[in-house]
């Protein structure tokens, strides 16, 4: 895969646009749904957003990757927004959603107060999402492109939905692709929504097999930078481990979004295992 395109702001808006308008909600949505109930709603989020922002640099990564996770599940339905209940785990606490970032959540439910101060009751929190990340991935350097709205919000949110339906920084290229095309998506699209982790970052946990005893010949992945690898050493021992601590998955341009990703793979700056096997894998 090495012969990819850096391009990734048009192939990632190519992919974007088509990938959250997906499952049994998409049917319906048109640019103007709200043009009488709420015609402000976009420059409402966008005021949320662009404050949060400013509070904290970290928010447009948190947002993009809670929008994934909900809709790489079962569509863009808000149902990982639902809490779960005595009766129910829900997906925001399955095991691999436990470290959807909290800045994330934030500026979504504060775009939905304000929404809500001014037309109660018709925006739904999946369109809420929608827009609220491509304005967060625009200000950060991404593309902009128009948002259908009318999602209906999903009732249903069960932890055990998540299990197997997102992609695992340990799995296998084939592993990828196959769950990709699962989704309806190809290799190609894999590839560009993989640059949405220029920006971001990543737990120990998801990287430190890579720095420590990686097999018994190597100490260190030999497909990562070795000076990359020993610095992240530091952060994140292999006792007395942070759980709250991370690493940044674009070492260059960490709250920009741009082709740096790309061009760090090449150089054995990919912080996940999956990511660094894009320019590997032939």
């Amino acid at each position: 895969m090495d012969r990819v395109q850096l391009c990734l702001t048009p192939i990632f808006f190519l992919v974007l646009v088509p990938c959250v308008a997906r499952g049994p909600n998409a049917l319906g949505l048109s640019y103007d749904f709200y043009n009488k109930t709420c015609p402000n709603v976009e420059k409402i989020i966008h005021n949320v957003v662009s404050q949060k922002l400013l509070e904290a640099p970290v928010t447009a990564a948190g947002a993009l990757r809670i929008f994934f996770h909900d809709c790489f599940v079962e569509g863009c339905d808000a149902s990982v927004l639902i809490a779960s209940r005595e009766s129910n785990k829900a997906e925001r606490d399955a095991e691999i959603n436990l470290s959807l970032p909290g800045d994330g959540y934030d500026v979504f439910f504060r775009a939905k107060r304000a929404l809500e101060l001014q037309c109660p009751g018709f925006v739904s929190c999946a369109d809420v999402i929608a827009i609220a990340t491509r304005d967060l991935v625009n200000l950060v350097g991404g593309p902009r492109w128009e948002v259908k709205k009318g999602r209906r919000d999903g009732l249903i949110s069960k932890a055990s939905r998540v299990d197997g339906n997102l992609p695992q920084v340990n799995q296998t290229i084939p592993q990828l692709i196959s769950l990709f095309k699962s989704k309806g998506l190809s290799t190609m699209d894999m590839v560009a929504l993989s640059g949405g982790h220029t920006i971001g970052f990543s737990h120990c946990k998801e990287f430190m097999p890579r720095i420590y005893a990686y097999n018994s010949t190597f100490d260190i992945d030999p497909t990562m930078n070795q000076e990359y690898a020993r610095t992240l050493r530091s952060p994140c021992p292999q006792k007395h481990l942070d759980p709250t601590v991370v690493a940044l998955n674009d070492v260059t341009t960490p709250f920009i979004f741009d082709n740096a990703y790309y061009h760090n793979l090449k150089k054995g700056l990919g912080l996940l295992a999956s990511d660094q096997m894009l320019v590997l894998d032939p």
